[in-house]
């Protein structure tokens, strides 16, 4: 791409991205961009778009743009093959940088047994999962100033890891939903810490049917945790808490089969909402 410079670092299906930092009008060559890194599904990318730069796009979605221009992309389980980039600055011209999105090989758990139990979810059920949706819902949609969306993130939990984020299960032929998270098992009343600054959006007094009693950190930028089947919470909702600090204590609240910390990570901007593989995150 004559006229443009990139920096890419990359380890293990994540990146930081420094975008062009001039020619924001020219157009690839004839053979395409040349683009060096490859991101997977799962991962996620930290841009620095050039001076001059106003409004950055994902394949047509507007994203937030920080005051020193940096944002945050995230790439979810089925990504496909390319996303696309669009940086336009203040003249309204625009520059699109595609790039390669790995493909992962999820693991996939062929199960003896239907789907859903006979009765369930029936209507009670129904009912009360969409009260707890909307709390969630509502807790993803709070937008806060925290900066952990800039840092490495550390481990919330010790314990070996007991479920990975993007395996499936197939019951009788009938695929049920993906893992969403990363499992770490510890025993019951463990502490955990905050992986990176954030503040808390939600933590939910009563324990939820599915992810019990739940905690939520919003890092900024779309960014944000969840901490499901949690014993304690050691932080109330608009706390602000920092990276290593102590925020629960690891249960087996909810739908769990053993005390365990299910760790997920989520980014929204817009519409979009897309799980992140949160061992694409640790430093």
């Amino acid at each position: 791409m004559p006229g443009l410079t990139r920096r890419v670092i990359m380890a293990g299906g994540l990146g930081v991205l420094a975008l062009p930092r001039a020619g924001l009008a020219q157009q690839a060559d004839a053979q395409g961009p040349r683009w060096p890194a490859r991101l997977s599904q799962g991962g996620w990318l930290r841009g620095q778009a050039p001076a001059g730069v106003v409004a950055v796009e994902l394949d047509g979605t507007p994203l937030p743009l920080a005051e020193d221009r940096q944002f945050f992309v995230g790439f979810d389980r089925d990504a496909p093959a390319q996303a696309m980039v669009t940086l336009i600055d203040a003249g309204g011209r625009r520059t699109t940088v595609p790039f390669a999105i790995t493909p992962r090989a999820w693991q996939i758990e062929r199960v003896d047994a239907p789907l859903r139990p006979p009765g369930v979810p029936d209507a009670e059920f129904l009912a009360l999962r969409t009260q707890e949706r909307a709390q969630i819902d509502a807790a993803r949609a709070r937008r806060t100033s925290a900066q952990g969306w800039r840092q490495a993130m550390v481990r919330p939990a010790p314990g070996r890891f007991s479920g990975r984020f993007g395996s499936q299960r197939v019951y009788r032929g009938q695929p049920g939903a993906y893992h969403g998270g990363l499992d770490m098992a510890s025993p019951a009343g463990t502490p955990f810490v905050a992986p990176a600054d954030g503040v808390v959006v939600l933590a939910a007094q009563v324990p939820f049917s599915l992810e019990g009693r739940l905690l939520m950190l919003d890092h900024g930028m779309g960014l944000g945790s969840a901490f499901l089947h949690c014993s304690t919470h050691l932080v109330r909702e608009g706390d602000q808490v920092a990276q290593g600090q102590p925020i629960g204590t690891v249960g087996m609240t909810g739908r769990a089969t053993g005390p365990h910390l299910h760790w997920a990570l989520a980014w929204q901007a817009g519409s979009l909402l897309r799980r992140l593989d949160p061992l694409l995150f640790l430093a």
